[in-house]
């Protein structure tokens, strides 16, 4: 393959490609002949199957059919320690039967409120020539698979896990979207890397990651009418958040562990491997079509279930920081955002950076206590850097280890403080997770709901710790009001988002600037287009950027549509859309659909919506689009139904939001 590689450079890319292609082809189809096949794993449905084999070097390998297409060509597995290798020159040990799963489970911060899970499991199991043993643990589901590592025994020198053999090898002509993973200590303040950048968009796989430190979870490709989404879940004490690293021909990914400088000063970056029996993390493929893959809950039904009785309360909130700056944290100012979501019926205020400063903790006391008479309750911001970064925003420091969050927690819970904001973390080195796992469980007894930004990605936490109600780990609302560059881009990035890294986990974009950004920079989306964000991104608490006097120039019936939104989605669906392109999703809360579409396109875009999807029969509701009512709206009631759909037409840029009566 070196020799091919060599042969293609300065070759047109295309004819590059279907060189590449060919000379895998030439690869794959040997090794598929040499492995001794050791069973298969279907799906409930027998739509999927995953074909596990051991090739000729006692490697582990794996591939994935969908209805008898390869959507995942044989790959190894294996783990690899300080002088141990478990990756290869293995003896198969013997492989389980096929055991069915079923998991039923409420999420009260995601898309689903009632979820049910039902896959097949089977195990497989090698040995190496020291006797030292490997399980491969397989569950398949209708719209994917997934995998994890199983020990039993401790394995002398795998104390610390130094490389995850696995690769997923996907079609050669196959199309992606990916997130760069920023290079550590690098950005504002050092605090990269932050899961913040912009995707690229339908780029064929193989193309180089930019900054040269792989992507970041979840990643989505489509080969033909396969769509796949990778993703990783259930991270837990002693393992570390990994990513994808491009591999050696178009096509192929490999897992990557952190850079040893996402890590707490002294602390591990590599995950460690601590009691036994010992799991690792799940590494996940979502397959099927565009609406099967956007619609799974995979990420969640792999997690692990609560680890604690915290309560869930998820909600939405006012929040100046965005529009207004660090300037705004003051008592007056907070005071008004308490009243404007007593107002729109919201349960939280959120107050940002330098309250501990700029507000004091005798005011703050005063506020929280306005606030509950107002029936509303306060979230307050900590920085939870020690000296990994140089985010200078405080409060700071008060966070780093046990004895000071129970002294930190006492006294918010005797503030009447209902949650935290958690800031500027140092990526997904294992010392790096264990800290979000103890702020994680030393919040829970006193009941906070907790918001970690600057931060990875959840990868299923909310279900194991119900009181994580979001997390940011993309690049936010905020970013827009920095400079016009990152406005211009907004259209397309929303539009991304909710078919890569809203899709398992909440998401803290802090949508909805329907008036303006600043003096400094102007919005590229229209007023209709903001407002389709609160049904669009999902998050167990949603903080709106707006503020109120902004909100008091919008028609009365966009505040009431704003005031009606569930606290809790009981269901979500995709109806239309492409990623990059246009996105159109309906959920469900409270008894009633509110549907919310985007058009990130430069010019306008039809779009037509089955009733069917919506449960079928005559639907009314009021339609919300792009108009003349100032800001920009305009607004009419809608039926349709059978044989009648409602066509819509969106402008560039444009959007709409629909709720059913």
């Amino acid at each position: 393959m070196a020799e091919v590689l060599r042969r293609v450079r300065g070759l047109p890319a295309r004819t590059a490609r279907a060189v590449v292609a060919m000379a895998l082809l030439a690869v794959w189809v040997p090794l598929q002949a040499a492995a001794a096949s050791l069973g298969d794993v279907p799906s409930p449905d027998g739509r999927l199957r995953v074909e596990m084999a051991l090739d000729d070097a006692g490697r582990p390998m794996w591939r994935l059919l969908r209805e008898g297409r390869e959507v995942v060509a044989p790959s190894p597995l294996g783990m690899v320690g300080e002088g141990v290798d478990l990756s290869q020159g293995l003896v198969f040990a013997g492989v389980d039967p096929v055991q069915p799963v079923a998991d039923d489970y409420e999420l009260l911060s995601g898309k689903r409120r009632h979820n049910e899970y039902r896959a097949n499991r089977r195990v497989f199991r090698w040995k190496d020539a020291q006797g030292h043993g490997l399980a491969v643990a397989w569950q398949v589901s209708n719209d994917g698979a997934a995998f994890r590592y199983e020990l039993e025994h401790p394995v002398p020198g795998l104390q610390t896990w130094k490389r995850d053999a696995a690769t997923f090898r996907l079609p050669p002509g196959a199309h992606a979207w990916l997130q760069p993973m920023a290079e550590p200590k690098t950005g504002f303040a050092r605090t990269n890397p932050s899961y913040e950048e912009y995707y690229l968009q339908d780029v064929p796989v193989g193309t180089p990651t930019p900054m040269g430190h792989g992507w970041v979870f979840p990643a989505l490709f489509r080969s033909g009418d396969d769509w796949i989404l990778l993703s990783e879940g259930s991270l837990r004490r002693g393992d570390a958040g990994s990513r994808l690293l491009d591999g050696a021909t178009p096509g192929e990914y490999l897992i990557g562990f952190p850079d040893g400088r996402e890590a707490l000063p002294g602390g591990a970056a590599l995950p460690w491997i601590g009691a036994f029996p010992w799991r690792s993390p799940w590494r996940i493929v979502a397959v099927g079509g565009l609406a099967t893959v956007v619609d799974s809950t995979l990420g969640t039904d792999l997690a692990d279930p609560p680890a604690v009785a915290a309560p869930s309360v998820s909600g939405k909130a006012s929040w100046s920081w965005p529009l207004l700056g660090d300037d705004h944290t003051v008592f007056e100012v907070q005071k008004q955002f308490v009243d404007y979501a007593a107002r729109m019926g919201w349960r939280y205020t959120l107050v940002d950076a330098l309250w501990d400063t700029q507000i004091g903790e005798d005011r703050m006391r005063e506020l929280v206590e306005y606030a509950h008479g107002k029936g509303v309750s306060v979230l307050v911001w900590y920085n939870s850097a020690g000296d990994w970064n140089d985010a200078p925003q405080t409060p700071r420091g008060r966070l780093l280890d046990h004895a000071s969050r129970v002294r930190e927690f006492d006294r918010l819970k005797a503030m009447g403080v209902a949650g935290l904001k958690v800031d500027f973390f140092g990526g997904d080195g294992s010392s790096m997770i264990a800290y979000y796992l103890d702020l994680l469980a030393d919040a829970a007894p006193y009941g906070f709901q907790m918001n970690f930004h600057g931060a990875t990605l959840p990868r299923g936490w909310q279900r194991t710790w119900p009181h994580l109600q979001t997390m940011e780990a993309v690049r936010g609302l905020e970013f827009a009001t920095f400079e016009q560059a990152n406005a211009d881009r907004v259209p397309v990035h929303a539009a991304t988002l909710p078919f890569v890294r809203n899709v398992f986990d909440p998401m803290d974009f802090t949508p909805l600037a329907m008036v303006k950004l600043n003096d400094r920079v102007q919005r590229r989306t229209s007023p209709a287009f903001e407002l389709a964000q609160s049904v669009l991104f999902v998050s167990g608490i949603q903080h709106y950027a707006e503020t109120a006097e902004g909100m008091a120039q919008v028609p009365k019936y966009v505040r009431a549509f704003l005031s009606g939104l569930p606290e809790v989605w009981d269901d979500s669906r995709f109806l239309d859309g492409y990623p990059g392109q246009y996105a159109v999703f309906a959920r469900q809360g409270g008894g009633r659909w509110f549907v919310g579409g985007i058009n990130a396109g430069p010019g306008p875009r039809k779009l037509m919506l089955d009733a069917g999807r919506l449960g079928g029969g005559v639907q009314r509701g009021l339609l919300i689009v792009d108009g003349d009512d100032a800001p920009g709206f305009a607004r009419r009631r809608v039926e349709f139904g059978p044989g009648k759909p409602l066509e819509l037409e969106l402008p560039a840029a444009g959007g709409f939001v629909l709720q059913l009566d």
